[in-house]
Formats: structure tokens, sequence, C-alpha cells
């Protein structure tokens, strides 16, 4: 693996059935509402099959860090309401697999994220940068999942809001 290549897996588990999940996360240009401390901009360029095979995605994302991206991804695969793949590319390039589980009341979601930074500024200095860069991941997908849990509680008209467990995370170096 070169300093610029990074392979992250990441689990939640939220109270909600697969098919919700798969429209939430299956509906890229409403990220930036319910997941605005990432997405600054998403806009959907193709719409794909009725599957959603071959939807191409425009997305302009920040972390934590100084830095914004300006990325595009196609979905490859779909198996709806189960999870679906992407090929990404800009300044990232690579793919991404969401998967979802049932189990009871609960689903356990897993995004494997496997990309090469292209961006010159993360291309330059991942070879020293690289776990600073992967903690701004691991921040963007704990806010990711708490962006969720309250967008599930919203779908439900709940009010009281209390924060989720903590996310947990695997980096692959």
């Amino acid at each position: 693996m070169s300093n610029n290549d990074y392979a992250f897996i990441t689990h939640w588990r939220v109270q909600s059935t697969c098919q919700e999940i798969s429209d939430i996360l299956g509906n890229a240009p409403d990220l930036v509402r319910w997941w605005p401390s990432v997405y600054l901009a998403v806009d959907e360029l193709e719409p794909g099959d009725d599957k959603g095979i071959g939807k191409v995605i425009s997305l302009y994302t920040k972390g934590w860090l100084p830095y914004t991206l300006r990325w595009q991804f196609r979905v490859t695969q779909s198996n709806v309401p189960h999870g679906f793949a992407l090929e990404a590319w800009g300044d990232f390039v690579g793919s991404g697999v969401w998967s979802f589980a049932q189990d009871g009341d609960w689903v356990n979601i897993t995004y494997d994220w496997r990309i090469r930074a292209d961006k010159p500024l993360l291309r330059r200095l991942s070879f020293i940068m690289k776990p600073i860069f992967a903690a701004n991941h691991h921040w963007a997908m704990g806010k990711g999942e708490e962006s969720l849990q309250l967008e599930l509680r919203r779908r439900r008209g709940e009010t009281a809001v209390s924060p989720p467990p903590p996310p947990t995370f695997k980096f692959l170096l």
C-alpha cells in the first residue's frame, strides 16, 4: 500500500430497518441536509437505472481539518435494501461498499472505503500526515453516525435527542 492509499472499515448500529437506511443513504443529494458537518454540496449528475446502478453523484465535502474535497462517485452495484457499491474519482480514487444487515430491531451498517488520496495536498503529505488524515476520516464518519441517528429520530417525530454510542473504526494501513 503506498503512502496515499487508505483503507477504512466503519461500523454503525442503529435502530431501524434496512429499507429505511437504504432510503436515507441512497438519497445522496439529501446528505447536505442531514449530514451537514461533512457534506457542503451534493448534486446528482446522472440518475442511473431503476436500481440506481450507474447513478453519478458530485460531492463537495470537508472534515475537521482545514481543507475541502471535490469528488464524484458512480453506483456500480445495488443490493437494495442491503447496500450498494460505488467507485470514486476526483480528490479520492477508489471504491466503497455500504452493507446493511437487519438484526432484530437494529441494523448493522458497514462501510468499507478503499481509496487513494489524489488531491495534491493529501498526496504530498500522506507520508507523514497519514494518521491525522485517518483521524479526519474517523471524525467525519462519527459525525455521520450521529447525524443518521438524528435523522432517524426526526423521521419518527421524536423530540428528545440523546447522544449516540461512540462509533467503532478499523483503520488498515
